[in-house]
C-alpha cells in the first residue's frame, strides 16, 4: 500500500527527496525493549526493536535489518552508502561499518520520520486506514484494543489548512475531521471485520456529530487508501442499509494526515478515563 497521499512535507522531503531530520529530534532516536519498526510509506516491516542500540549519533540505529526487507545502493555522494524500503523505495538512511559500536559492527542509521513503531514483534507487513466518527479520544479508545490493530495515532484530515492545531479545528471552518489513523495486522484482522466493528463503536446515522459531540469536525467518514478499501467500506455499508440504518457515513480518499497534539494521543489512557459519546452496539 501506498500512502504517499496522507504523508505531511516533513515526511515526504526524507521519504522521497532524501533529505535528513536534525540529529535528536526524532520521535525514535531512544532504543525500545521491544517491537517492530515499519515503513512509513508502504507499511513494510523494516527492523526489530532488539536489534537497536544508542549509537549517540543522533538517529535511530539497528545493527540488523529483517531479512530481504531493506535495499542498500551507493549514494549518490559517492561515499556513502544509501538504506532504502525494499518494498517501495522510501530513503531511510544510510548504513556504516566499522565503528565497533556494537559486536555485528553494523549501523544502519535511519530518519525516524521514515519509520512507524509498533510494540508486535512478529509483524512482517500492515495495512492502513483513516477513520472518523466523533471525538477522536474515543474512537482511539476502542480501536486500539481490537486484536490485529498495531498502533493508533489521532489527527486531521479533509480540510484545507496546513498545520492544522485543534484550536483551529473546533472553529469548525478548516474542513477538517477529528479522524484516527489505524496500522493494522492484515494477516491477523480483515479489513471488512476492522471497518464491521468502527460501524458498531459510533452512531454512524447521526447527522450533526457524535453525541453530545456536534460540529462538521465530528462527522462519520471512511477515508479510503485504494479502490480495494472503498469496495470493502461500500459493501459493509451496504449491508448496514439492508438492516434499515440511515447511514450519514461518507467515504473520501485520503489526504494530508496532520497528527494532533501530543496530549491528544492515547487521551483517556493516560487520563484514566473512559469515553462519554461512545459505546459498543453490536450490529453485525
Amino acid at each position: 500500500m501506498d500512502k504517499t497521499a496522507s504523508l505531511m512535507p516533513s515526511v515526504l522531503g526524507i521519504i522521497q527527496d532524501k533529505e535528513t531530520e536534525h540529529p535528536f529530534t526524532g520521535e525514535y532516536c531512544m532504543p525500545q525493549s521491544e517491537g517492530t519498526y515499519l515503513c512509513r510509506r508502504c507499511g513494510l516491516a523494516l527492523f526489530r526493536a532488539h536489534d537497536q542500540f544508542h549509537s549517540g549519533c543522533g538517529w535511530p540505529s539497528f545493527d540488523l535489518e529483517i531479512s530481504g526487507q531493506v535495499k542498500r545502493l551507493p549514494d549518490e555522494d559517492g561515499r556513502r552508502t544509501e538504506i532504502l524500503c525494499m518494498r517501495c523505495d522510501a530513503h531511510l538512511g544510510h548504513v556504516f561499518t566499522g565503528e565497533q559500536h556494537t559486536e555485528r559492527n553494523l549501523r544502519h542509521c535511519v530518519n525516524s520520520l521514515s519509520l512507524d513503531f509498533t510494540s508486535d514483534q512478529t509483524v512482517l507487513n500492515s495495512g492502513e486506514i483513516i477513520l472518523a466518527a466523533g471525538c477522536f479520544w474515543g474512537v482511539e479508545y476502542y480501536l486500539k484494543r481490537l486484536s490485529g490493530v498495531l498502533k493508533t495515532e489521532v489527527g486531521y484530515m479533509g480540510g484545507h489548512l496546513s498545520h492544522p492545531s485543534y484550536e483551529a479545528v473546533c472553529q469548525k471552518n478548516t474542513g477538517h475531521l477529528e479522524v484516527l489513523r489505524v496500522l493494522f495486522d492484515p494477516e491477523k484482522i480483515s479489513m471488512m471485520a476492522l471497518l464491521r466493528y468502527f460501524f458498531e463503536i459510533h452512531d454512524p446515522c447521526q447527522r450533526d456529530g457524535q453525541g453530545p459531540d456536534l460540529g462538521p469536525q465530528y462527522y462519520s467518514a471512511i477515508f479510503y487508501y485504494t479502490p480495494e478499501q472503498r469496495e470493502v467500506a461500500e459493501k459493509v455499508m451496504q449491508q448496514l442499509i439492508q438492516q434499515g440504518l440511515d447511514l450519514a457515513t461518507k467515504l473520501y480518499p485520503v489526504s494530508v494526515f496532520w497528527p494532533a497534539e501530543a496530549y491528544h494521543q492515547d487521551y483517556y489512557q493516560k487520563n484514566n478515563k473512559a469515553p462519554y459519546c461512545h459505546h459498543w452496539v453490536k450490529r453485525f
